[in-house]
């Protein structure tokens, strides 16, 4: 039986997975998303770590907000959801962005003002405002 979401034994096997997650990862893609990570957190600072889906992901409030996986030629975030995209407006352009999906190559550095911004657009969108 897998524990509930927000308790500690479950915020601990998530975090597991993620580490686990993190170590099958070539070292390129395993830099990109563990930055992903790192500017998600920094941009809400209540998240944790979580796993659904087979992949990484963060929850705030015991929900779960974004994934985001690695593989072999990008990185990808997801739910990217239509008001999301709204709200990124132009700055997804150089992005290949699909219905759910942001991918950033591997090659190319993070653009950490837009994932900061993505993060705080879909938490915007878990609690029923506007994004901005």
């Amino acid at each position: 039986m897998t524990p509930p979401s927000g308790s500690s034994s479950g915020l601990a096997a998530d975090r597991a997975r993620v580490r686990e997650y993190f170590s099958k990862q070539p070292p390129d893609a395993r830099r990109q998303i563990r930055r992903i990570r790192e500017l998600i957190r920094a941009a809400i600072p209540r998240a944790v770590d979580g796993f659904s889906y087979g992949i990484p992901a963060v929850r705030v409030d015991g929900r779960l907000l974004v994934w985001y996986a690695g593989w072999k030629a990008h990185c990808s975030i997801y739910p990217v959801s239509p008001a999301v995209r709204k709200a990124l407006g132009r700055d997804l352009g150089r992005y290949a962005v699909s219905k759910g999906t942001i991918r950033f190559p591997l090659d190319r550095p993070l653009p950490a003002t837009l994932i900061r911004r993505l993060a705080k657009a879909r938490l915007s969108e878990l609690s029923g405002r506007r994004t901005r």
